[in-house]
């Protein structure tokens, strides 16, 4: 089958963008192949998709086409099962068995499926097998060009699915895909997060701007014919048109109309007839003029529709005969009105040639077709819910705009589809004809929707003003002030604001005990805030007292898995047990979202006591319910868990690229992007990356240490007093360090001292302080005694050797190194038990103790293999001044060309953009012997000057 992507239509050459299309072209020759075609509507970007696929080197693959709409249903992957239906009776036979997961997504190639499969309970396997699927077929058609048009209008799961294959496309695999940034959601990133390509894999951003009027002129002379375009001329097309292709050629065939030249002798005289306001407007209204009353009345509805549609439903909305419809579309597509977009569905060739005339309409007849519609779609079966929405809207009809709208949210969240739930909500409360008890409840459904998914900021403004209106009972008012609470504290990062509408709406709930309950539960969450604990188990024991004998049991699930959270923060060893028996026991979807809640809530604390394992284990568990539930907040925020689990276990490489995903995922999301911000902090520091430090660090809690997760600030408190020591200001870092007990006292929960207790201290003795480190020992050493929490525990002998150390009783500094080395190699936790190995080779070296070369060099070569540059660089010098040669164990070797190590370390911090004297100061270097680092790297490189080198791939990140 032709695609209609690839007849003619538009200007007859391609104008200005040759290398455009050599681009497009030579990545489609190299599949695997992603292609990203980027630019405003009508710049051109189907003229050159379709120029592309043209070509005799694509022309013979196999092409398949979908295109995203503007009014998308609550059914996930629709564009990318759109286009395999075009493999009806073209499936190639041998499928893998995964392919029978498509039945229910493609019947028409039922007769060409293996057989069906059965189905999972689980979303998150269902989706995965779904995506296998997918991607087995796509493998198995081998040189297939498959193109997804307008992204930005894509369903979070298209997107998803999307992503899927482009993140390990097979081998003869090219995907083509376009999109409007200005028009795409949340970061504006057409896959929702960037892309980074695997190896093996063409990928290529071929952005498209407006032409130039060396184009325009050109662009001119071949749609009139003409030879002679006049410069200025050109130059004032230019002007009216913005150089939008598809503009300019609705003016020119305004302007060439009947076939005769345009007067260009006249200049600027020729366009002063065309307002520029209504240019493409009146180039439509000029090219329908000659059109028969049923073709007229064939494009009005096809204007209204939005979107391309079939005879059967532009005959329904027109109220003709069927044969006479024919004709009139057949009329329009000769006048170039229509199109076909192919499978008996037409439309217009851009967007903006739609909004032309359809604002061309007068509004009695604009209501009147929607309508139509409205009666039309009615019929479908499944019904379109959001198009019947948007239809009854525009048609006038509240109240079925309402039902439909209501209708579409709702199914959307039983798909678990909550983005696409929140945005339905979001367009009807945006309504300032809405009544305002339905204002009242579907703000009540969108502030439910709105918690558990990562879209917050239109909703906040939404809620904000509602909850505002005094004529709202109490009641509802509580619910979505509640919900408001929550959404500001955990995605907005606005605790304080968050906390206080938490607080109002627990007294505005006195008539919904069990609602009041869920607001006191929240309040007892220990991460925000700097409150005592002693205030959390308050508010929790109230929570629990309100629940007694209530029959929701998610809600009570929810309040004792808040208890629970809170018991295991402070490391309480009897919160294991009740932890295990609560995990397994939810049924229903309410239920088992708090049982993911809980074990999100659960993992988060072990991490930061150091109970990895069972952290591992419920970060699983929670992430699979989560997904099941269709919960991206809290996948995110388990995500996060996870890349703290990564950073601490040394598992490093490709650490600081999983947590730049996540940070585009959250799209600002706080309670997520908190636990990215630090382990990118955390890895910048262990490489001696100051400027970066500072920046991450501060992005994950210090520049607003009010509305940070406490966790996060402790830890990122402890990792700044190090950088500003290792920059020589140690008063800054002890200031930095005290900060950071004062917030920790205050809130008594000294389990999370574990990363902030021994910088502190450390910062103490540096600056001479001894009494005042060996107190916060001693208040450290009470505040975790009895407690379950081994890295708290780890830390104090870390303490311990540090006290030791400044007191210059180095056998016993080194014995309480020791065992801190130990404890973090238990956890395990294996940077910072090579830190405490590194303070236990020191000390015994002061001690006097004839220390053999390799203890230190071991340390070295740990630093070096977790990827902990400066670290290793720093053992290195201790070596070098206790005159010890260390050479290779497998002998010194010669890199000839290639980068050695030294010079691959050298050549990244050259890359950032340091200077000599700062690598020196990274990689205890001289700035002689970095200078001749330097000279290496631009000889080996082949490179003129620092600017031109690049960062060397490594392992460590």
């Amino acid at each position: 089958m032709t695609s209609p992507l690839l007849r003619d239509s538009g200007a007859p050459v391609l104008v200005g963008r040759t290398g455009e299309l050599h681009a497009l072209l030579d990545a489609l020759a190299h599949p695997p192949a992603v292609v990203l075609v980027e630019g405003e509507a009508g710049v051109g970007k189907t003229r050159l998709i379709r120029e592309a696929l043209r070509h005799p080197s694509v022309r013979a693959r196999r092409i398949l086409l979908g295109t995203c709409h503007p009014l998308r249903e609550p059914f996930p992957y629709g564009p990318v099962f759109d286009l395999l239906r075009q493999l009806e009776n073209r499936v190639p036979e041998g499928l893998n068995p995964v392919c029978g997961a498509l039945h229910p997504y493609l019947p028409e190639l039922t007769g060409s499926l293996p057989p069906p499969l059965e189905e999972l309970q689980d979303h998150r396997a269902r989706q995965h097998r779904l995506f296998r699927a997918v991607l087995s077929l796509l493998e198995a058609l081998g040189q297939v060009v498959i193109v997804v048009e307008d992204l930005h209008w894509a369903d979070d799961g298209t997107r998803d699915l999307v992503r899927f294959l482009v993140d390990d496309p097979p081998n003869g695999l090219s995907v083509v895909l376009s999109y409007r940034r200005e028009d795409l959601p949340g970061a504006a990133l057409p896959l929702g997060r960037a892309y980074r390509h695997p190896p093996g894999t063409t990928a290529v951003l071929v952005p498209l701007r407006p032409l130039d009027v060396h184009a325009v002129r050109n662009l001119t002379a071949a749609i009139t014919g003409s030879q002679d375009v006049p410069a200025e001329v050109a130059a004032e097309l230019h002007g009216r048109t913005a150089g939008i292709p598809f503009v300019l050629e609705e003016v020119l065939r305004t302007l060439t109309r009947q076939g005769q030249q345009p007067d260009w002798r006249a200049g600027r005289e020729t366009l002063d007839t065309l307002e520029v306001p209504t240019l493409l407007r009146d180039a439509m209204a000029d090219r329908m003029s000659d059109l028969s009353p049923p073709s007229v009345a064939v494009v009005h509805a096809a204007a209204v529709l939005r979107f391309p549609a079939s005879e059967d439903l532009l005959t329904a909305v027109t109220e003709a005969p069927r044969e006479r419809i024919h004709d009139a579309i057949r009329e329009a597509l000769i006048a170039g009105v229509l199109y076909d977009c192919g499978d008996d569905l037409y439309g217009f060739r851009h967007g903006l040639a739609q909004q032309a005339v359809y604002h061309s309409l007068h509004g009695i007849d604009r209501r009147r077709l929607h309508r139509g519609v409205v009666d039309a779609l009615t019929e479908a079966d499944p019904q379109p819910q959001v198009q019947l929405a948007y239809h009854a809207r525009q048609a006038g009809e509240l109240g079925v705009w309402l039902l439909h709208g209501e209708a579409a949210a709702e199914r959307a969240r039983e798909m678990g589809d909550t983005a696409v739930a929140v945005e339905i909500l979001e367009s009807l409360l945006g309504d300032p004809q809405l009544r305002a008890d339905d204002r009242a409840r579907l703000a009540a459904q969108l502030s439910r929707a709105a918690v558990i998914g990562l879209s917050y900021r239109r909703a906040a403004k939404l809620l904000r003003r509602i909850v505002q209106d005094n004529d709202l009972p109490d009641a509802v008012r509580g619910e979505i002030r509640l919900n408001l609470g929550l959404l500001l504290t955990n995605q907005a990062g606005s605790y304080e604001q968050g906390r206080v509408d938490t607080e109002i709406a627990v007294g505005e709930l006195w008539e919904r005990p069990a609602l009041a309950a869920r607001g006191m539960a929240a309040l007892a969450m220990p991460g925000w805030g700097e409150h005592p604990y002693a205030v959390y188990q308050q508010w929790i024991t109230r929570a629990e007292r309100l629940v007694e004998g209530e029959q929701d049991t998610a809600l009570r699930m929810a309040v004792r898995g808040n208890h629970l959270a809170l018991r295991m923060s402070r490391g309480d060893p009897s919160a294991w047990a009740d932890a295990e028996a609560m995990i397994g026991s939810g049924r229903d979807t309410a239920e088992r979202l708090q049982a993911a809640r809980l074990c999100g809530n659960l993992a988060d604390a072990a991490t930061w006591l150091g109970h990895h394992t069972q952290a591992q284990r419920f970060r699983l568990e929670g992430r699979r319910l989560a997904a099941e539930c269709g919960a991206p907040f809290l996948q995110g925020v388990i995500d996060g868990t996870g890349l703290r689990l990564e950073w601490t276990h040394g598992e490093w490489s490709g650490l600081a690229e999983r947590a730049r995903r996540l940070l585009d995922m959250a799209q600002g999301v706080s309670g997520i992007a908190a636990d990215a911000h630090l382990v990118l902090g955390l890895l910048a520091v262990a490489r001696g990356e100051w400027e970066e430090a500072t920046d991450e660090l501060g992005a994950a809690a210090l520049r607003d240490p009010a509305n940070a997760p406490a966790a996060v600030l402790a830890a990122a408190t402890g990792a700044m007093a190090r950088v500003r020591m290792a920059r020589g200001e140690a008063e800054a870092g002890c200031a930095e360090a005290e900060r950071g007990v004062v917030r920790l006292r205050r809130k008594d929960i000294w389990a999370w001292g574990g990363d902030l207790v021994p910088m502190a201290v450390a910062a103490l003795v540096r600056t001479g302080r001894m009494p005042e480190a060996e107190s916060l020992l001693a208040e450290f050493t009470d505040g975790v005694a009895g407690l379950d929490a081994p890295l708290a525990a780890a830390a104090l002998e870390a303490g311990r050797g540090m006290v030791a150390c400044g007191g210059q009783r180095y056998a016993e500094a080194a014995t309480a190194f020791g065992a801190a080395r130990d404890a973090y190699a238990e956890l395990p936790h294996p940077y910072s038990a090579a830190r405490a190995a590194e303070a236990w080779v020191r000390c015994r070296i002061a001690s006097g103790e004839d220390m053999p070369a390799h203890g230190m060099a071991d340390v070295a070569e740990q630093f070096t293999a977790l990827g902990a540059t400066r670290d290793a660089a720093r053992c290195r010098r201790v070596l070098r001044g206790e005159g010890v040669v260390t050479p290779s164990r497998r002998g010194r070797r010669g890199y000839g060309d290639q980068l050695s190590p030294r010079e691959k370390e050298v050549a990244r911090l050259v890359a950032i953009g340091h200077t000599n004297r700062e690598i020196a100061d990274v990689l205890f270097l001289s700035p002689r012997t970095i200078e001749q680092h330097v000279a290496k790297v631009l000889r080996k490189l082949n490179v003129a000057s620092r600017a031109d080198v690049v960062s060397p791939p490594t392992n460590a990140w």
